[in-house]
């Protein structure tokens, strides 16, 4: 009855430690210092600064509101533990429109909880079980039933506010959200955010102002008079693979002697191989990789892109194809409406959408039909595009080494060292060598069928599968044996991207900084289809040698990669870090300020351009392709 007399006596005391505990909890996950005596100085105030309403306000079933706000704010913390775990950042309100999604990817969320974050509902489950005797009850009414000292209440209110302004305003301009959050406090960062986002608004760039040579000048590059490879390949077919969190490190990869992707080693050893490439996605992270690669458009700050970058007409790889004689289409075994897809393919201006519906159910992996089935339903519908006298562009998604890398046993293709077991860094590499394996068996359809010498072929990974924040420590050893040193920031965003273009490629390895945005002028160039009239924030990659990547969402606002290094902002540039793209080692001299300032430039710029984009028409959307000889067909997104 200890803990009813602590409730009964002192609640104000009694859920300040409670909560204090739980904060500290969340501090020792995502703050490299993890709690210390600013825990209890930024985030104390914010509790009391609610304590002191509730005991202004309520005379009876205060312990009732004691219980509500302890609730919240566990469920607050233990989002931000969830949300640190895969993305790298704090969560804000932003992400309350991604709540849906959720229940959907249940297995990814789950593998995320570590046991002991489960300890921040512990009070809450000890004092829910005493609350299920009815003596309890009737003590716990009578909680607080004396009134409180209103001057002294007003006092701890005043100053307890005046803390919390204290610590938000001298952090309010720093870029690096994680550090601002650690110096205003959790609680104070996450409504900082709300304020912040409503009153201060990004300055918007007039539309007249956003032209081509303006973001040339922002990246640093000079797009040559004639280029070289400009329709080398035209009138060939364009297919584009997007793999399922692949990243770089594992081509060449052998672990005791077993090679992890060998379809994927000999694709890289036979075409071009971009060593030094990168994702450029956001927490849409699959369908961000859609959006980029098919508008060369960066991502929005805080949400995924379809969450309302999708309302507006995007200029677009499949449109710009399909008013130049292209028939396109995409293909994905998940359902069109997961991750607003729906909206998100009538904005890209696809023709056609093949889903779960083309796919069906059998032989399921993660979310869909395996990628050994989609390879196979592919293969036959391009090969029927093909057929047509236009010629196509096709991109397929594949799907089954999503995250957490749940892989059947019966689609296990290797041996996994015993050491690996039971671990997400070995789950992942099976997933991935299974992947694999339905890859290689794609690409000798592809050549059996005569689509490989007549079609530009492109293969990337679409987002990071090992998550740094995610590993224990364990699974960090077991990186650093298959790196061959620590597995850093600039490992875990690099993904590859292969070539293949008939009368073009050729065996080679290209150290060249690139990213998922440099993919539609790199492919528009090849052929031959021009984008004087389109704005693109990439580079085609066979005419360019340097690059300036900004980067979003998974690293602090003001991140930015060029071509030796991975820049991380701290408090300003001043105290920011860079990391070298060979060995993730720190490089004093990686970045310069005006780079800095030139990336931020990029993303405000590509910001401006979507807003004041005429809104899409809502009535015109691609073919279920599905469908296509089962009824008349719906409106094309035309061009």
């Amino acid at each position: 009855m200890s803990v009813i007399r602590a409730l009964r006596n002192r609640p104000f005391i009694f859920f300040t430690i409670i909560l204090l505990l739980k904060g500290a909890l969340a501090w020792f996950v995502v703050f490299d210092d993890g709690p210390s005596w600013a825990t209890v100085v930024t985030e104390i105030p914010f509790f009391w600064m609610v304590f002191c309403v509730i005991e202004w306000f309520a005379t009876k079933r205060k312990f009732l509101y004691y219980m509500i706000v302890n609730l919240l704010l566990t469920v607050l913390y233990f989002a931000v533990l969830m949300y640190y775990k895969y993305y790298g950042v704090i969560v804000t309100y932003h992400a309350l429109n991604q709540a849906d999604k959720v229940t959907k990817v249940g297995d990814s969320t789950y593998s995320l909880i570590d046991p002991y974050y489960l300890l921040i509902f512990l009070d809450i489950v000890i004092i829910g079980i005493f609350m299920l005797r009815p003596k309890t009850v009737a003590k716990l009414k009578n909680i607080g039933m004396r009134k409180a000292n209103r001057r002294v209440l007003l006092g701890a209110f005043s100053l307890s506010a005046v803390l919390c302004i204290f610590s938000i305003w001298p952090n309010h301009a720093s870029m690096n959200e994680i550090k601002k959050a650690e110096g205003m406090g959790i609680l104070n960062y996450e409504v900082y955010t709300i304020f912040a986002d409503t009153a201060i608004d990004e300055e918007m760039i007039d539309k007249k102002d956003i032209t081509q040579e303006a973001i040339d000048r922002q990246k640093g590059i000079q797009p040559p008079l004639v280029p070289a490879y400009y329709g080398a390949d035209r009138g060939k077919n364009l297919i584009i693979v997007q793999m399922e969190s692949f990243q770089n490190f594992l081509i060449g990869l052998k672990i005791d002697g077993q090679e992890i992707t060998p379809n994927i080693n000999k694709l890289a050893a036979e075409n071009f191989h971009y060593d030094n490439f990168y994702t450029s996605v956001g927490s849409g992270t699959t369908s961000d990789a859609e959006y980029v690669v098919n508008t060369s458009l960066y991502v929005p700050r805080h949400e995924p892109a379809i969450q309302n970058y999708v309302d507006k007409a995007l200029p677009s790889l499949p449109k710009l194809l399909g008013s130049n004689g292209y028939a396109t289409a995409t293909f994905h075994t998940n359902d069109i409406s997961f991750w607003n897809r729906t909206e998100l393919y009538k904005s890209l201006g696809w023709q056609k959408y093949y889903d779960k519906k083309f796919y069906g159910t059998e032989d399921h992996v993660a979310f869909g039909a395996s990628d050994e089935v989609l390879f196979d339903k592919t293969i036959d519908k391009l090969e029927e595009m093909d057929r047509s006298e236009q010629p196509f562009y096709a991109m397929i998604l594949s799907m089954s080494a999503h995250h957490p890398f749940n892989l059947p046993e019966r689609k296990y293709k290797m041996d996994l060292p015993e050491r690996f077991e039971g671990t997400l860094v070995g789950d992942y590499i099976r997933s991935q060598n299974y992947a694999d394996y339905a890859l290689g068996q794609f690409v000798e359809d592809l050549k059996a069928r005569g689509l490989w010498d007549d079609s530009v072929i492109l293969f990337y990974g679409d987002h990071q599968g090992l998550s740094l924040y995610a590993l224990d420590n364990k699974e960090k050893d077991l990186m650093k044996e298959v790196m061959g040193r620590d597995y850093g920031y600039t490992d875990m965003f690099n993904v590859p991207l292969i070539m293949h273009a008939p009368g073009v490629t050729y065996p080679a390895k290209w150290e060249q900084t690139g990213g998922q945005i440099d993919i539609l002028p790199t492919a528009a160039n090849l052929l031959g289809v021009s984008l004087k009239d389109q704005i693109h924030f990439g580079e085609d990659l066979l005419n360019q040698t340097t690059n300036l990547l900004p980067m979003r969402h998974f690293l602090p606002t003001g991140s930015f990669i060029n071509d030796t290094s991975m820049f991380l902002p701290g408090i300003s540039y001043e105290d920011g870090t860079n990391y070298s793209v060979i060995d993730n080692s720190v490089d004093a001299n990686g970045s310069t300020e005006d780079q800095y300032n030139r990336a931020l430039k990029l993303l405000n710029l590509s910001d401006s351009y979507v807003k004041q984009l005429p809104d899409k028409d809502p009535n015109v959307g691609p073919i279920d392709g599905s469908q296509e000889n089962e009824s008349e067909p719906a409106a094309s997104a035309g061009n």
